[in-house]
C-alpha cells in the first residue's frame, strides 16, 4: 500500500484547474457493491470504443488524427484513473501497473497519463469522521480512544487500501495510524475477477502487451497486503535489522489489531518532492540510500522490501532516509535465487548467448521444450546490464523508456515475450522494476555495481577484472556467502 501525503498537491495539467472527472465521491466511501464495482470497470472498455466511433466523425470533419488521437487517450486516461481511484482496492493496484507501461511511451504520447497518473491518489475519496470511528472501534474496541492522547480525525496521506491519521499514543509518543477502508477486503476480492476481464486495457498505453501474468501477481500482492498483522511482523523485523543505522529509520510498530496498524510518525520530505524539485545532488544521493536500502535488506538481512515506491520514503532531517508501507515485503532469498542471479550475471557480463540461454532455462524462465533464439535473447538482455558496466552510470527515463520498448515489443518474434517467469521470482520483480523507475524519474548518477556488490559479495565474480572492485575474491562460495548473511541477520553470533 503506496503512501501518499495529502500534502502534495498533484500536477493540474495545462490549464492549471481541476478536472471534475476526478471530484471525491461526497459520502467518502468506496464503492463495494459489486453491482455497482463491476458496472464501473465494464464501462471502461465500452467508453473506450465509444471515443474511438466519435473520432472517425470528427476525422471527417477535418480534424488532424494526432489530434483526435491525443484527445481520446486523454479523455481514457482520465476515466480510467477517475475509475480506478474512487474504487480503489487491486482496482487502483492496476493503475500503478498501467503506471509501468507509461514509461514507455514516448514523452509528448505519455503526457496525458503522467497527468492523470499523479492525480490517481489525490482523487481517492477520504473517509469521513464517522466512518472512521466505526472502523477504529471494530478493529480496536469501543474504547478505543482510551488510547491515544489525540487523535486527528482527517487523514494524514491516502494509499490504496486505507489511510493515514496523525495521532498521539497514551504514552505521548507520535504516531501514524493506518485503517484499512470499511469493506475494503471484500471490494478487493470482488475485483479480482473484474480485473482479470479488464486488464487488456493495458493496450491502450502499450498496444499489443501482455499484461495478463503481471496483473495476476499484482492482484495477488494486494490479497497480501491486507494481512496488517504480517505487515507488522514485517515491519518489525525491519526495524530491528536498521536500528541505530546510520542511514535509515524504519519506524517501530507501536501496535496492530485486526485492520489497524500503528507506527512511531516520521517527519522529513517525501521523496515524490524531490523528484520533482530537488537539487542534482539530492536526488543523486536519495537514489543511491534506496540501491543500498533494498540490497542490502538482501544481503545482511535475508529482508525483501518488496514496493519501493517513492511515496514510501522521506527523508528526515538528520539526512537519514526513512521507510514506511511494509505490507508487500518477505524472507529473502529463495532457494536457488543465489545461483540464478550469479548465473546470469556470469553470462551477461563474461559468457555469451549460450551461458545465458542455458541458465534460463534451467531456472525456469524457458518451458521445457520451447524453442529459443540464444543470440537474440542475449541481444536483448544485455543492454539492460549497462549501469553495472561503469564505475558510475546516470539512469535516466529515457534509457528506461529504450529497455521497456524493446523488452515488451509485441512482435512475435520479440524473445523476451516467449518466455515465462517463475512464481517466486515475482516479489523480486516488483520491487526491482519499480526501484529501476524510481531511479530514472531521479536521474540518479552513482557507483550502482560497485554498491549492489557490497552487500551482494557474491556477484563480484561476475564482472571482468577491469570491471569488478579490486578487494573482490576471483570467485565466492555460495554456501560460505549465505552462511554470512544468516550470521547478519542473527546479530552476528554463528550459525551452525
Amino acid at each position: 500500500m503506496t503512501i501518499r501525503p495529502i500534502g502534495e498537491r498533484p500536477e493540474e495539467g495545462s490549464t492549471g484547474k481541476r478536472s471534475r472527472l476526478f471530484a471525491s465521491r461526497s459520502h467518502g466511501k468506496p464503492p463495494v457493491h459489486s453491482a455497482v464495482r463491476g458496472a464501473k470497470l465494464a464501462a471502461l472498455p465500452m467508453a473506450l470504443a465509444g471515443r474511438q466511433a466519435a473520432g472517425v466523425g470528427k476525422r471527417a470533419l477535418g480534424r488532424s488524427a494526432e489530434e483526435v488521437n491525443r484527445d481520446i487517450q486523454l479523455r481514457t486516461a482520465q476515466h480510467i484513473f477517475e475509475v480506478l481511484g474512487e474504487l480503489k482496492g487491486c482496482a487502483a493496484k492496476l493503475g500503478q501497473l498501467l503506471a509501468i507501461y507509461e514509461l514507455a511511451l514516448p514523452p509528448d504520447v505519455a503526457e496525458p497519463y503522467r497527468i492523470a497518473l499523479s492525480r490517481l491518489q489525490d482523487a481517492a475519496p477520504a473517509m469521513l469522521p464517522h466512518m472512521v470511528h466505526a472502523a477504529m472501534a471494530e478493529s480496536m474496541g469501543a474504547d478505543w480512544r482510551s488510547r491515544f492522547r489525540e487523535f486527528d480525525d482527517r487523514r494524514a496521506a491516502a494509499a490504496s487500501l486505507g489511510q493515514v491519521h496523525r495521532a498521539v499514543w497514551h504514552d505521548g509518543r507520535p504516531v501514524a495510524v493506518k485503517v484499512m477502508y470499511p469493506g475494503g477486503r471484500q471490494a478487493v476480492a470482488r475485483d479480482l475477477d473484474q480485473l482479470r476481464r479488464i486488464s487488456y486495457l493495458a493496450a491502450v498505453f502499450l498496444p499489443g502487451a501482455d499484461v495478463k501474468a503481471v496483473t495476476e501477481a499484482i492482484c495477488a500482492s494486494v490479497t497480501g497486503e491486507l494481512d496488517y498483522a504480517a505487515e507488522a511482523t514485517h515491519q518489525r523485523a525491519f526495524a530491528a535489522a536498521y536500528a541505530d543505522d546510520p542511514d535509515f529509520f524504519v519506524p517501530n510498530v507501536v501496535a496492530q489489531q485486526g485492520d489497524v496498524l500503528i507506527s512511531e510518525w516520521i517527519d522529513g520530505t517525501p521523496v515524490p518532492r524531490i523528484v520533482a524539485s530537488g537539487t542534482r545532488a539530492e536526488r543523486d544521493r536519495v537514489g543511491m540510500l534506496m540501491v543500498r536500502f533494498v540490497t542490502s535488506g538482501w544481503g545482511r538481512h535475508g529482508l525483501l522490501y518488496a514496493d519501493p515506491h517513492p511515496g514510501n520514503f522521506r527523508v528526515l532531517p538528520d539526512g537519514r532516509l526513512g521507510v514506511v508501507d511494509f505490507g508487500a515485503c518477505c524472507a529473502w532469498p529463495p532457494a536457488g535465487f543465489d545461483e540464478l542471479t550469479l548465473e546470469c550475471c556470469k553470462a551477461i557480463f563474461r559468457g555469451g548467448p549460450g551461458e545465458l540461454a542455458a541458465a534460463t532455462r534451467r531456472h525456469g524462465f524457458v518451458e521445457t521444450g520451447r524453442d529459443l533464439d540464444s543470440e537474440a535473447l542475449y541481444a536483448a538482455i544485455t543492454p539492460c546490464g549497462e549501469p553495472l558496466r561503469h564505475a558510475t552510470y546516470r539512469l535516466t527515463t529515457r534509457w528506461l523508456r529504450r529497455q521497456v520498448l524493446r523488452t515488451t515489443n509485441p512482435r512475435l518474434t520479440n524473445v523476451v515475450r516467449q518466455m515465462t517467469m517463475p512464481a517466486y521470482f515475482t516479489p523480486f520483480a516488483r520491487s526491482f522494476l519499480t526501484l529501476v523507475g524510481v531511479l530514472g524519474q531521479l536521474e540518479t548518477e552513482g557507483p550502482f555495481r560497485d554498491e549492489i556488490v557490497r552487500w551482494l559479495p557474491e556477484l563480484g565474480e561476475a564482472f571482468t577484472p577491469d570491471e569488478a572492485p579490486a578487494t573482490l575474491p576471483v570467485t565466492v562460495d555460495l554456501d560460505t556467502a549465505r552462511k554470512r548473511r544468516a550470521e547478519a541477520g542473527n546479530g552476528g553470533m554463528p550459525v551452525s
